[in-house]
C-alpha cells in the first residue's frame, strides 16, 4: 500500500490540472483514469464536436455562396476525412494532456478503474487483472458523467448511437433520428443534416431548449426547420423495432396521436448520468443525491472532509469550463488559504448550432418567477450591420435588466459569434456596468458587440 498527499480520480478538465499544480507545489500525487486522458471534452465532447461542427458550417455555407456572389458548384461531403481531421485534433490536445502529466515530477499515472475500499483508500483495478491500493489525506473525484438511456422498449435491441459512438459514424446516415430537443441533440441534428442526412428531433416537452425563453427557443426552430430538419415536440416515443434494410421503425405518440417513422440510425440525447456507480462510494460514507450524484458542500467537499468532488459528478450544471473553474476554487483554497466558493459564481455557457447560442445569467422566464421590477431588450439579428453585411442576419439579441439598478441580469444572444457577444455583456455584469453606460458605450465598428449600443436603446428609461 503508497501513500500520497493527494489522489485524483478522473483525467478530466479539472483533474489534470489539479493534479499537476499539487504536485508542483510539493504534493505527492497519484492521477487515476480509466479510458483516455482529458475526459469528455477532449475526446468525446468539446474538442470532437466542435471540429466537426466547424466542417458541417463550410459546408452550410459553400451551399448559400450565390446569395454572396460566388459560384462554387457541386459540394462533395468526406465524412472520412472530417473524422481524420477531428481524430488528429482531439490527438494533439489528448498529447498535450499525456505529456504535461508525465512530465510533472511527484505526479503518478495509474491507468486502470478506481473504487473506494476505505475511508480514505482507494483500490485501483490495473491491467492484467491486478489490483493496486494507495491512500491520500485529500481525495478528488472528477469522474464526470455518461449518456442516460432511457427505458423505452426495443431500444437495446438496435444499434442506437451515443454523443461518443456517433462521432465514430464512417457514412453519413440516410435518416438521423434525435431523441431530445435540447443542447446535444440539436448540435448534432443541424451537424449531420448539413452533411446531408435527413434528420428528425423528437422532444418530449412542447419546446426545444425547455430552459430557455419560448422566443429564444422559437427562433432557432425556425432557424433549424428552414434548413429542413422536422422538428417535432410535445412527443413520447413508445417503441423501437428493426425493419427491412438495416432500417429501423420508431413509434411514438405527438400529442394525442399514435405515429410511426422509418429511419436508419437513431442518436440517444435525452440526458447524462453521473459516473459513480463503480466508484463504490458506500465503502467511503460519501453522500449522494437520488440521481447519484456526488453531494458536496460551496467548497466542493463532501460529506467526508478532505473528499471533494469536482465537475459533471456533482449536481448542476454540467460544463466543461465550470469543470476547470473547480479544480482553481478547491486548489487556491487549500494551498493558498483562500476563502472562494461556487454559490454566486456565473454560469456563462454557449450552444455551437449555427448561429450560437451564448447565455449568461437569468432568463426573462426565472426573472418572471422570482418576481423581480425588470426590463427586456431584443433586437433581431437583421437588424445589426454587422450581420447583413456578413449575410448572418438569423436570431436575435435579448437581454433582461433590473428597472432601478439598471444592471443587467442575463442575456441570450442566438447570433454568429453569439458566445463571444455574450461574454461582452458577462464581463460587464462581472464589473457592475450598467446597461445604459453600454447603450453610449463607443464600440469598434462594424462588430456584432456595437450592437449592444441598439440592443439596449430598445428600452425606455
Amino acid at each position: 500500500m503508497k501513500h500520497f498527499d493527494a489522489i485524483v480520480i478522473g483525467a478530466g478538465q479539472a483533474g489534470v490540472p489539479l493534479s499537476k499544480k499539487l504536485a508542483m507545489a510539493g504534493k505527492t500525487t497519484a492521477i487515476i483514469e480509466k479510458r483516455l486522458i482529458g475526459g469528455t471534452c477532449i475526446n468525446n465532447g468539446c474538442t470532437p464536436t466542435k471540429a466537426m461542427i466547424a466542417s458541417a458550417k463550410i459546408a452550410y455555407q459553400a451551399s448559400k455562396s450565390a446569395a454572396l456572389g460566388i459560384e462554387i458548384g457541386s459540394i462533395k461531403i468526406d465524412l472520412k476525412k472530417i473524422i481524420a481531421r477531428k481524430d488528429e485534433i482531439v490527438e494533439q490536445f489528448r498529447k498535450s494532456s499525456e505529456d504535461g502529466i508525465e512530465k510533472t515530477k511527484g505526479l503518478k499515472l495509474y491507468m486502470g478503474e478506481a473504487r473506494f475500499s476505505g475511508k480514505k483508500e482507494i483500490t485501483v483495478a490495473v491491467e492484467n487483472g491486478k489490483e493496486e491500493v494507495i491512500t491520500a489525506d485529500w481525495i478528488f473525484i472528477n469522474t464526470g458523467a455518461k449518456t442516460a438511456i432511457p427505458e423505452i422498449e426495443g431500444l437495446s435491441d438496435v444499434n442506437y448511437l451515443t454523443s461518443t459512438s456517433i462521432l465514430e459514424l464512417e457514412e453519413v446516415p440516410e435518416h438521423l433520428l434525435v431523441v431530445g430537443g435540447n443542447y446535444i441533440g440539436l448540435e448534432f441534428g443541424q451537424m449531420f443534416s448539413r452533411f446531408g442526412s435527413k434528420v428528425t428531433i423528437l422532444e418530449k416537452s412542447d419546446s426545444i431548449l425547455a430552459r430557455e425563453d419560448k422566443d429564444v427557443s422559437a427562433a432557432l426552430r425556425e432557424i433549424l426547420e428552414a434548413e429542413k430538419i422536422d422538428v417535432i415536440t410535445n412527443t413520447e416515443v413508445l417503441k423501437f423495432s428493426a425493419a427491412k434494410k438495416n432500417e429501423i421503425n420508431v413509434e411514438f405518440k405527438s400529442g394525442k396521436v399514435l405515429r410511426n417513422l422509418s429511419i436508419t440510425h437513431v442518436l440517444i440525447a435525452t440526458g447524462r448520468i453521473p459516473q459513480t456507480e463503480a466508484l463504490s462510494l458506500g465503502e467511503c460514507g460519501i453522500n449522494v443525491d437520488e440521481k447519484g450524484y456526488i453531494v458536496v458542500n460551496n467548497k466542493l467537499e463532501t460529506n467526508i472532509k478532505g473528499v471533494y468532488a469536482l465537475g459533471d459528478v456533482k449536481p448542476g450544471p454540467a460544463f466543461t469550463h465550470l469543470a476547470y473553474n473547480d479544480y482553481t476554487i478547491v486548489y487556491r483554497n487549500l494551498m493558498e488559504g483562500t476563502n472562494y466558493n461556487i454559490k454566486d459564481r456565473p454560469i456563462p455557457y454557449c450552444m455551437f448550432t449555427d448561429p450560437q447560442l451564448g447565455r449568461v445569467g437569468i432568463s426573462e422566464e426565472e426573472a418572471k418567477a422570482q418576481k423581480l421590477d425588470y426590463q427586456v431588450a431584443v433586437l433581431p439579428m437583421a437588424n445589426v450591420a454587422r450581420g447583413i453585411e456578413t449575410g448572418e442576419t438569423l436570431g436575435l439579441m435579448k437581454a433582461i435588466v433590473d428597472k432601478k439598478s439598471k444592471k443587467i441580469l442575463g442575456a441570450a444572444i442566438l447570433a454568429s459569434e453569439g458566445g463571444e457577444v455574450m461574454s461582452v455583456l458577462q464581463m460587464a455584469m462581472e464589473g457592475g456596468i450598467t446597461y445604459d453606460r453600454i447603450r453610449y458605450c463607443v464600440f469598434a465598428h462594424p462588430t456584432y458587440s456595437e450592437s449592444l449600443n441598439n440592443l439596449f436603446m430598445k428600452i425606455e428609461d
